[in-house]
């Protein structure tokens, strides 16, 4: 137990630092590009939930919520990286990015007694295997589709107030972050259309059927189809700003409340 304890804290203490870099730098109001503390203190961001994770999965699946939003926040910070290597504007998304993954670790932390417990599949390990990686994948990638969305939603606001604070003008500029919030978009719709076809091939080898009417098939066939909906009206009438971010918002809300959420009423309200 002191053990788990310890494990939990330097995963949360490893955030710290990355959550307080854009606060109390200058780089990030001038727009400078990420230098090294940025990328020593990203690594750490990184590293501590990582190594947590994969010390809590230790070559099974675990379904408990701490697990899982542990496991969340680590797919989070990965892609992260691979988001501030490969844009010219990712990086800047930090600001809101690591105090949410902040809030949801102190959860995690919190939660750290709930029943956890292992998961035995009877379909086989690899069908397993790649719907629980697709699912975790799509999570991540909406989180920060949210995250692109609520930054564009800002600097929108912040452009037509004629006011600029000193958060938006960390943020990327409201071009680039509704570009990030496109690019992210259509990466989660492909993942989690193959998360529902893993998740439909599982049901199958375990119960026969391909389709199961439940509240976390339910919400993502509505985060799908919300998705979905947006690129197409994106794609026919520019629908953008506000309104766009208001849909990945509810489509962020959905996954959430079929994935960590299912699990917190599973594990903590009814156990």
């Amino acid at each position: 137990m002191l053990q788990n304890v310890l494990f939990n804290l330097s995963a949360l203490m490893a955030l710290i630092p990355a959550t307080l870099l854009a606060y109390v730098r200058d780089g990030f109001r001038q727009g400078r590009g990420p230098d090294m503390v940025f990328w020593a203190v990203l690594a750490v961001a990184a590293a501590g939930p990582l190594t947590w994770a994969l010390v809590q999965l230790d070559g099974t699946w675990r379904t408990g919520i701490s697990t899982t939003l542990w496991v969340s926040i680590a797919a989070c910070m990965v892609l992260f990286t691979g988001l501030c290597l490969t844009t010219r504007s990712g990086w800047r998304l930090m600001p809101l990015l690591l105090p949410y993954l902040l809030l949801v670790g102190l959860f995690a932390t919190a939660t750290a007694e709930a029943r956890d417990p292992t998961l035995s599949p009877t379909a086989p390990t690899v069908w397993v295997d790649a719907h629980i990686t697709v699912s975790v994948t799509t999570y991540a990638l909406l989180t920060l589709a949210a995250v692109s969305a609520l930054a564009a939603f800002l600097q929108e606001r912040a452009l037509k107030a004629k006011r600029p604070t000193t958060l938006t003008r960390m943020l990327p500029p409201m071009a680039d972050s509704e570009q990030l919030q496109g690019r992210l978009l259509i990466a989660s719709e492909i993942v989690l259309g193959l998360g529902l076809v893993t998740g439909m091939s599982v049901l199958y080898f375990e119960q026969g059927i391909l389709f199961r009417i439940d509240h976390k098939t339910v919400l993502s066939v509505a985060t799908f189809l919300v998705i979905g909906g947006l690129l197409i009206a994106h794609a026919a009438t520019g629908v953008r700003g506000r309104r766009a971010a208001r849909l990945v918002l509810l489509a962020f809300l959905l996954l959430t409340l079929g994935y960590p959420g299912v699990k917190f009423v599973t594990d903590i309200l009814v156990s």
